[in-house]
């Protein structure tokens, strides 16, 4: 669970720790006074948006940092998983971002990736805000819900497997079923660049090969003079004996006192060793010609002429060349035999379709078990959140035939009738806006009992609510919070004398700037705050006398909830 959170520099907040406990932490204050900064701060730490607009004017870097506890068995394995080792069950994160827009993300101190943060964030909080109640407007997320309450993975990641097979069958069959003149023109100019190729007769390392000879060729008269001195110095000349000469008498006059000193012996063999590799050299010396032929230059020249002219089309080099001219007739082959390859191709299509098809059932039959378990769980939930009439059905669109998609077979949408004798109709149509978040507050009740997220965000998940509904949401985030830490940012008094800890957030001026404060409510200051929201800035003993009476109904509330667990 979350236990700190730290924020500097963000927005109006300049700097403020707040301290949550397990149970129900309740935010409260006027709008606009920084409680979904709070919230915004929180989803940056966790890996989400960190715009720089939320950088507090005047100063160069944000920085949100977050203590968590009571670390699941699931975040203790994902933290392992990078070499990260929590320190008396609890991890560090922090995350901080610059007015230029750049971000560094910590964990426990170490640098790591933002995706790595996002990663290990998801698994530590959950987010609920209110435009998680204009999701349910998009009937392209209600398969997305459905597919969470099954749980069931490795089906879907069958589905997508034999899908995507049956999808690049029909890409490649595609590619192959081009226009016939297009087809005739494709296949002439590979006839051309292969026959172009072909003549030229490359060899790999060719073009290496001759730009050295050329080099030499050019050069051939300095080379020869170059040569013509190293022998002469080398094996001597008309005017005197060459180097060699001078190194056998040194190995005879070694060799004349071997019997007397046998490090003069040794050298003489050491040098006699040398001697051997400089006959060597200076035989090789000898031997070489160097020849400035005109009509040989000119063979080169004309032959890096025509690997130029390639170059431009095929490749930097003679390698390059070489498989483009394979790659060219591997194309030409798949073209010319293209009814033979799209007749295998279709019977490939056909298998991996009924495959696909096959996959698609078993997860649309899955699918259908889930959704009728779904409907009953949140139709159980709706009427304990003030909707007794309401009927919540999972409508899948039937079709004639079965149509593969991305992700199966089925379409459909989330239907809903809230009273007694109208037929279910698409969400979207007839659910106002506290329908729809009692609806979300009861879908994101029935998944969560899935997962092991310990703490559990509502960001004003009241839009729309008032009376007697308000108070029932207001009981089940209290029920929510007995087994997990709830955040709930609020503008009812419901849900905030329902809180085990409330925080005021408040805004104040000073030297012409804006702060925002957050304050750990006491009894006495739950009270006043209840007795504001109910009744305003003008507070009577009335209102805090209405106030006292929500704050033992909901003690009550807890402590009977506590009776029954």
């Amino acid at each position: 669970m979350l236990e700190l959170l730290h924020i500097e520099n963000v927005a109006v907040i300049e700097s403020a720790d707040i301290q949550f406990l397990p149970g129900m932490n309740v935010l409260t204050g006027e709008t606009g006074a920084g409680k979904s900064i709070i919230i915004d701060s929180l989803g940056a730490l966790l890996g989400g948006k960190a715009s720089r607009d939320l950088v507090r004017t005047g100063t160069s870097r944000a920085c949100v940092t977050g203590v968590f506890a009571a670390l699941s068995p699931t975040v203790q394995e994902a933290l392992a998983a990078q070499g990260i080792t929590p320190e008396e069950d609890s991890v560090i994160l922090q995350r901080e971002f610059s007015a230029e827009g750049r971000s560094v993300c910590r964990i426990n101190s170490r640098p790591v990736a933002l995706a790595l943060l996002r990663q290990v964030g998801e698994l530590l909080v959950s987010i609920n805000g209110q435009h998680d109640s204009q999701q349910l407007l998009r009937e392209s997320s209600h398969l997305d819900f459905v597919d969470r309450y099954a749980a069931d993975a490795d089906l879907l990641t069958a589905y997508r497997d034999a899908y995507r097979r049956f999808k690049g069958i029909e890409a490649e069959m595609s590619s192959l079923r081009i226009d016939e003149a297009e087809k005739e023109r494709r296949i002439d100019m590979l006839r051309y660049q292969i026959r172009q190729l072909e003549e030229a007769k490359l060899r790999e390392g060719e073009d290496e090969e001759l730009e050295a000879k050329r080099k030499t060729v050019q050069h051939a008269q300095r080379l020869s003079d170059a040569a013509s001195s190293a022998d002469r110095w080398l094996n001597g000349g008309e005017d005197g004996e060459g180097a060699l000469s001078q190194v056998k008498q040194t190995i005879a006059v070694l060799r004349s006192c071997a019997n007397y000193s046998d490090e003069m012996a040794d050298l003489g063999e050491e040098l006699q060793s040398l001697c051997y590799d400089l006959e060597d050299v200076a035989e090789r010396i000898a031997d070489m010609r160097f020849a400035g032929d005109d009509a040989e230059l000119d063979r080169i020249e004309s032959r890096l002429d025509t690997l130029d002219k390639l170059r431009k089309r095929y490749g930097p080099t003679v390698a390059d060349m070489l498989a483009h001219l394979s790659h060219a007739k591997e194309e030409l082959d798949s073209m010319e035999y293209a009814s033979d390859r799209l007749a295998q191709l279709e019977a490939e299509r056909k298998t991996a379709g009924r495959a696909a098809v096959a996959a698609g059932r078993r997860l649309s039959e899955r699918r259908r078990e889930a959704a009728h378990a779904l409907e009953t769980q949140i139709n159980a939930e709706l009427a304990y959140l003030d909707m007794p009439r309401a009927r919540f059905h999972v409508h899948f669109i039937p079709s004639e035939k079965p149509t593969l998609g991305k992700d199966g077979l089925d379409k459909l949408c989330f239907y809903i009738s809230v009273n007694a004798g109208e037929e279910p109709k698409p969400l979207a149509k007839v659910a106002s806006g506290g329908e729809l978040s009692r609806v979300m507050l009861a879908i994101r009740n029935v998944l969560s009992d899935g997962d092991e997220v310990p703490t559990l965000i509502f960001d004003e998940v009241d839009a729309g609510l008032s009376g007697r509904a308000a108070g029932k949401v207001a009981e089940k985030l209290a029920t929510l919070a007995a087994s997990r830490q709830v955040m709930c940012v609020t503008h009812l008094s419901q849900l905030a004398a329902m809180a085990d800890r409330q925080l005021r957030i408040r805004k104040t001026e000073s030297d012409g700037r804006t702060f925002t404060l957050v304050e750990v409510l006491s009894e006495e200051g739950r009270e006043q705050e209840l007795a504001r929201i109910n009744n305003g800035e003008h507070i009577t003993e009335i209102a805090l006398a209405g106030a006292r009476e929500m704050r033992r109904a909901a003690e009550e509330f807890k402590a009977n909830r506590q009776e029954n667990l």
